[in-house]
């Protein structure tokens, strides 16, 4: 596959307390789970897959839990880039099979997503195809949304760069993700944008259905640019 390879770090430990606290990985929007949606980013992206949260995963991608449980996504963090680093299995909260993927080689870029963005695997693959264009001194791409608001859990983390961040905090248990990536440089995409948006409400999941209905969503990936 052309262009930088990208390891999936997906974010699924969050409580829905909005949707009553229903498990976000397994809710349908558009007839598919958010998690299938999510996972549609894999053959995108390249590399290998984590699910942090207590939720299944289909075979082939690793799922991994904080211990102790419900630190925050700053946690889940810690713990999905552990698991790609290639722990045994039932290592530091690794469970599942490997998929043979554990001692592998680990790519330059992780993307971190929270799985409650159903058009994240599009924004991911625009977000990866502006990696070959990345300065040297880039720590992180992403987007911004119409509102200014950087999307820390939809976006491409140099690996050495987060996990240099994790290390600085010296704990990930209740951090803020703002705390984490408040010293890291980053490089704004625009490519994608319109693919950005959660769902935190079921009026969201509403929104996002009627989205997905007029067919404004693809998988497909953006031309590459240069």
């Amino acid at each position: 596959m052309p262009g930088q390879v990208v390891d999936l770090l997906v974010l699924a430990g969050g409580r829905g307390k909005r949707l009553g606290g229903r498990d976000k990985a397994a809710l349908e929007v558009g007839g598919r789970s958010l998690l299938a949606r999510v996972l549609d980013a894999k053959p995108l992206l390249g590399g290998r897959v984590v699910v942090v949260g207590d939720t299944p995963v289909p075979p082939g991608v690793l799922r991994a839990v904080e211990e102790p449980p419900d630190g925050g996504p700053v946690a889940g963090i810690a713990a999905g880039l552990a698991a790609l680093r290639g722990g045994a299995e039932g290592d530091g909260g690794v469970h599942g099979p490997s998929g043979g993927q554990a001692g592998a080689p680990s790519p330059d870029w992780v993307a971190v997503v929270a799985v409650d963005q159903p058009g994240a695997a599009v924004a991911l693959a625009a977000l990866r195809a502006s990696l070959d264009v990345a300065a040297d001194h880039v720590d992180a791409v992403g987007h911004q949304d119409a509102q200014g608001h950087r999307q820390w859990l939809l976006a491409v983390y140099r690996r050495v760069s987060l996990e240099r961040a994790l290390g600085q905090l010296g704990q990930a248990r209740d951090v803020s993700v703002r705390r984490l990536v408040a010293d890291l440089r980053w490089q704004d995409e625009e490519s994608g944008r319109e693919h950005l948006g959660d769902v935190d409400t079921w009026a969201d999941a509403r929104d996002w259905e009627h989205r997905l209905r007029g067919g404004s969503m693809t998988t497909d990936e953006p031309q590459r640019k240069g």
